[in-house]
């Protein structure tokens, strides 16, 4: 499938993040996260990474979640490795548990591999547990935790998923490990 093409569930679309979206991501990211980003952020992303951008709309056009990602280098003792990582991704409250997430995630994931990135990554806060579910539903494995990531003091799993056939978990240990405690 090609990486700007549209997912569609029930109701609803997941379409690449146009800048004219900007205002309704900002809106979605300061109501339902705690983590808020500036609008630069999101445009420099965007601007760099264009097909690892995601929104979901619902059927009168309203943007109602995004994915955002970015592509990282990250060295081991063998080789350099391309990793994707989710910067953040949001559902608005009364959209939740229709499969958005999902479906963002898996699209986000397409855009990754489109850059050749051999694995992704997250931060997600340990109390997150829905999130927490749908990210090990989605193959998603915990690296092991962030202590106080969060502004609040909150810690995070780094969780990751391989996208590379082959690809050793070792690796990952290797690139990120030095992040988190086990």
């Amino acid at each position: 499938m090609p990486a700007h093409s549209s997912v569609m569930i029930p109701n609803y679309r997941i379409r690449p993040f146009k800048p004219e979206d900007l205002e309704a991501v900002e809106r979605i990211n300061r109501v339902f996260l705690p983590e808020n980003y500036p609008s630069y952020f999101f445009m420099e992303n965007y601007r760099r990474f264009p097909r690892s951008f995601f929104v979901a709309e619902d059927e009168g056009g309203n943007v109602v979640g995004y994915v955002m990602c970015r592509v990282e280098s990250h060295y081991t003792k063998s080789e350099t490795l391309i990793l994707g990582h989710i910067l953040s991704i949001a559902v608005s409250k009364d959209h939740r548990r229709k499969g958005i997430g999902e479906a963002l995630m898996l699209k986000a994931e397409e855009g990754l591999l489109s850059y050749n990135c051999d694995a992704v990554y997250l931060e997600v806060r340990v109390s997150n547990e829905p999130a927490i579910r749908l990210y090990e539903k989605l193959g998603y494995k915990k690296l092991g935790i962030i202590p106080f990531y969060y502004a609040d003091g909150e810690d995070a799993f780094l969780m990751y998923k391989i996208l590379r056939e082959g690809l050793d978990d070792s690796l990952i240990y290797q690139a990120l490990g030095n992040r988190v405690i086990r």
